[in-house]
């Protein structure tokens, strides 16, 4: 009996390995929305991480968040480090790539709850009176990310998040005056 429940176990481990190691080397993670702003008054706001905690939905699943600013006021070389809660983590994003007013790059460096070194990309695109927002994470996905994306849906669970955060962009974005920022 032993042996039967021994050389299952060893065969589900094997089955889950093996199906961890045929997943995608990388992963990409996106959502869009499409915002009544001009693309200049949304770039101001992430080109600007001092405007983080009006939009972002990481501040806000930690308001007693450490927040750490250096580099550049704003745009390239802007760095924001950061020390929150379970919900949070810790990490370091740094702008890498600003385009005014249709993209803004970050380096991101998470150090917790596990390490891990991604791209997060914000494109906008006028589309009459609106902009396409999109905003994206991508990255390599290694073995034990893959192990851990077989239990826990990546692309659910950080997708929510972003979706909150377009949703609190359009909120503090049309809210703003007519004037771009």
């Amino acid at each position: 009996m032993f042996k039967i429940i021994g050389i299952a176990i060893v065969a589900l481990v094997a089955a889950v390995l093996i199906s961890a190691a045929m997943q995608p080397d990388t992963f990409r993670i996106q959502r869009s929305a499409s915002i009544q702003a001009p693309p200049e008054r949304i770039f101001a706001v992430l080109n600007d991480f001092q405007q983080s905690p009006s939009w972002s939905p990481y501040e806000k699943k930690d308001p007693a968040m450490r927040r750490a600013f250096s580099g550049a006021p704003v745009g390239k070389g802007s760095v924001y480090e950061f020390d929150g809660n379970k919900d949070v983590g810790a990490g370091r994003i740094e702008i890498i790539e600003s385009l005014p007013p249709t993209k803004v790059t970050l380096q991101l460096d998470m150090l917790k709850p596990f390490k891990a070194r991604n791209v997060v990309e914000y494109t906008l695109e006028p589309r009459g009176d609106a902009t396409e927002v999109t905003w994206a994470m991508h990255g390599p996905a290694p073995f034990l990310s893959k192990v851990m994306c077989l239990f826990v849906d990546m692309d659910k669970m950080v997708g929510t998040d972003f979706e909150v955060g377009l949703a609190n962009l359009k909120a503090v974005t049309e809210g703003q005056a007519t004037d771009p920022v």
